[in-house]
This record gives structure tokens, C-alpha cells and sequence, in this order.
């Protein structure tokens, strides 16, 4: 069973997003637990990463829906957020977030069925390749996808990913251990590395992204034995 959120401050809206989730069940044979929240303050309060979709109106009293979202991705990388709004104009600012689609009121079913469609597609696709950590008193999900490496710094982690970083306390083996199934390598003892996103290594360093990380001597040749049965599992090559 898949949990939904309905962040929308007026009764009548959310009962009719609630009515379409419910026949979509009935029509595709798949249960889903609705919960209705009457504006984003009180749906972030507390938030737990267990949604696959949300659907955020923009326009709520206490905090709009856009500023809600922004929150939301700093504690959930993975869920599925589509925007409900009067205004097509907010679109392009979805971007930002990530945001699976719009929907414009009055939403009609045929428009929500192929936006909640495509956003449990994106949530099934981003589920197998995450990772939760504990986060500011509670927990965050990380997609790996987005993960460029992660680094210790005086036994505090730093969780590297494409648009931001996340720290928090812990240690560089725990870490190991979890994103050893993803493909992280270990270059030294302050860096598992994501190998998607090694663009080359040159010497004794290891660009990943836009960052030279610095290779161990003791671990170099492990570290490249294992990065070319990486590659040779994908079925390509990486440049040296």
C-alpha cells in the first residue's frame, strides 16, 4: 500500500482529489492510505519520508505550497510532488523542486490520472536506489542517483549530492556498508565515491563531478581494480 498526502487548504478541493485517488484505485487494483493536511506547515511538522506522492497546492495560508516543496526536498529526495494551482505560471519555478507535474484547478480526472500515473512510475524508479539516514531529529531519504560521494570530516558526514550537501554525525564505515550495493568506492579513508559521476582519474586523483579527490596510495590499486569491474559491469570505459 502506497501512502499519498493531500496538502490543500480548501475542504471541497481535497475531497475531489481524494474521490480520484479512490477510483484510480478501484480502476488499476491498488490500494493507497490518503491523508489530508490542511496546509504545508503542518504537514512538514514532523515529517516522516513514508509518502510516495504528495499533492501540494500552491496557494495556503501560513506557508504556500512552493516554499513547502523546497522544505519537503530537504527532507525527502525520492517522494513524488505534484503541484495543484489556478496559476499555470508557477511551472516553471516546479523545476527547482523537481515537481512530477501540475495539475490546474478544476482538475479534471483524465488529467490526474496521467500526472498520478507518471508520479508513481518516478517514485517506484527512485525507491530501489535510496537511501534513509537520520537527519535534524528525524530522518531523510537520499536518492543514489543524486549521490556523488560522501566524505568525513573529525567524525561528522557529508553526504555530497548534485544540488546540495547534507551533514550529519556519524562514521565512514556504517556509510560503507549501506552504499556498497549502489557501486560506492572507497578511494581513501575520507571518501566512498559514487563511480557515475568519476569523470577521470589523473595520478593520484580521482575527479568526481568538479571536485579532485585524492587516492590513498594504499588504496589505489584496489580502488581501480574495483572501479573497472564497476565499469565493466555497466558495459563501458572510464578514462585515466
Amino acid at each position: 500500500m502506497r501512502n499519498v498526502a493531500i496538502v490543500e487548504d480548501e475542504q471541497g478541493a481535497g475531497d475531489l482529489l481524494r474521490s480520484y485517488i479512490e477510483r484510480y484505485a478501484s480502476e488499476n487494483n491498488i490500494q493507497f492510505n490518503v491523508v489530508r493536511f490542511a496546509n504545508a506547515a503542518d504537514f512538514l511538522e514532523g515529517y516522516m519520508p513514508i509518502y510516495a506522492v504528495v499533492f501540494m497546492d500552491i496557494q495556503m495560508p501560513k506557508m504556500n505550497g512552493m516554499d513547502g516543496a523546497v522544505e519537503l526536498r530537504k527532507l525527502d529526495k525520492t517522494v513524488s510532488i505534484i503541484f495543484i494551482t489556478n496559476l499555470v505560471q508557477y511551472a516553471r519555478k516546479g523545476y527547482e523542486v523537481d515537481a512530477v507535474g501540475f495539475l490546474v484547478k478544476p482538475v479534471s480526472y483524465y488529467d490526474f490520472s496521467l500526472k498520478f500515473r507518471k508520479a508513481l512510475d518516478v517514485y517506484v524508479m527512485n525507491e530501489g536506489r535510496s537511501i534513509t539516514i537520520k537527519y535534524r531529529g528525524g530522518m531523510c531519504t537520499i536518492s543514489t542517483d543524486k549521490l556523488m560521494y560522501v566524505e568525513i570530516i573529525a567524525h561528522r558526514l557529508y553526504y555530497h549530492l548534485v544540488d546540495e550537501d547534507i551533514e550529519i554525525t556519524g562514521v565512514l564505515s556504517d556509510a560503507e556498508k549501506e552504499l556498497a550495493s549502489y557501486g560506492f568506492l572507497r578511494c581513501n579513508k575520507c571518501y566512498l565515491v559514487n563511480p557515475k559521476f568519476i569523470v577521470g582519474i589523473k595520478g593520484s586523483e580521482v575527479r568526481v563531478g568538479n571536485r579532485d579527490l585524492q587516492i590513498s596510495r594504499p588504496r589505489r590499486a584496489t580502488f581501480l581494480a574495483e572501479l573497472a569491474a564497476w565499469c565493466a559491469g555497466q558495459g563501458g570505459g572510464n578514462d585515466s
